[in-house]
């Protein structure tokens, strides 16, 4: 990645996270990375902040870029893809980032191309995402992993058949909304008991970090780690039993399989969209 030029076609939210990552981690040396968005207040933060290279025309983009990230919005692929298409060459590779866009409505707007679509989430933004890849048809095994090289820079990368992506997007794509409803949660239990709400939301949420980092970093099984502070008669089979009661588990199963289900709608609406 050090020797790639990476062009970002649109400078949003993961398109930056992804920046801030390649160079934070020293994947990619800021005077290689791209940027092209409509937006000149976003270009010149993207310039200004991270030091790249930024410009408004996405065919001078698509021209110096030896990887292509497809980072706009999921709504204006298509008519993006058809601005480009005759500028992208056989020997680039093209990571898309959008959304719920297939990789067959991809090469259908960018025949022959090397594609790789991939399912990241908001986390990156903290270095701390989980990212899915899958590959396309004419994807190589480098190509696989100058991708995972870009998304290990902010954070796990998981490699994956494409079918499977809408129940990453179920998961670790929708996921971090349910753990924030969850931590706020917490952090409501907190008040309701007597803490300041500043001091409960800093424990619930350092409470969820360290328990994520824990399970991580001793790649023990989550009911080892939960019976370890499960005390006979303690305080936490007693909260353990509440949320067994409230059917938590059953819930966040439900919550994953119908965001699941829904990515699988969103993706044929976008399919059909593009005329795949």
């Amino acid at each position: 990645m050090q020797t790639k030029v990476l062009g970002f076609l649109g400078g949003g939210n993961m398109a930056t996270a992804l920046v801030k990552g390649l160079i934070v981690s020293g994947t990619t040396p800021p005077e290689r990375i791209w940027a092209s968005d409509v937006k000149a207040e976003r270009r010149t933060y993207l310039e200004t902040t991270h030091g790249i290279r930024v410009t408004a025309d996405n065919h001078e983009l698509v021209r110096v870029a030896d990887v292509l990230v497809i980072s706009v919005k999921p709504q204006v692929v298509d008519k993006v893809l058809d601005g480009i298409r005759n500028d992208v060459r056989p020997d680039q590779l093209v990571v898309s980032v959008a959304a719920g866009v297939p990789i067959a409505a991809l090469e259908a707007r960018l025949p022959g191309a090397r594609v790789v679509r991939s399912m990241p989430n908001t986390p990156a933004t903290a270095l701390a995402g989980a990212t899915a890849i899958a590959a396309g048809t004419h994807a190589t095994e480098d190509d696989m992993k100058t991708a995972e090289a870009l998304f290990a820079a902010v954070g796990r990368v998981v490699t994956l058949d494409e079918s499977l992506l809408d129940a990453v997007t179920g998961l670790s794509g929708s996921g971090p909304a349910y753990v924030m409803m969850i931590i706020e949660a917490l952090a409501d239990g907190g008040v309701k008991v007597g803490l300041h709400r500043d001091t409960a939301l800093l424990l619930a949420a350092q409470t969820v970090y360290g328990s994520a980092k824990l399970l991580l970093e001793t790649g023990e099984h989550p009911g080892r780690l939960k019976d370890m502070v499960t005390s006979p008669g303690g305080t936490a089979i007693a909260g353990l039993h509440t949320l067994e009661s409230g059917a938590l588990r059953k819930t966040l199963i439900d919550a994953v399989e119908a965001a699941t289900n829904r990515a699988a709608t969103l993706g044929e609406q976008m399919a059909k969209k593009m005329g795949v």
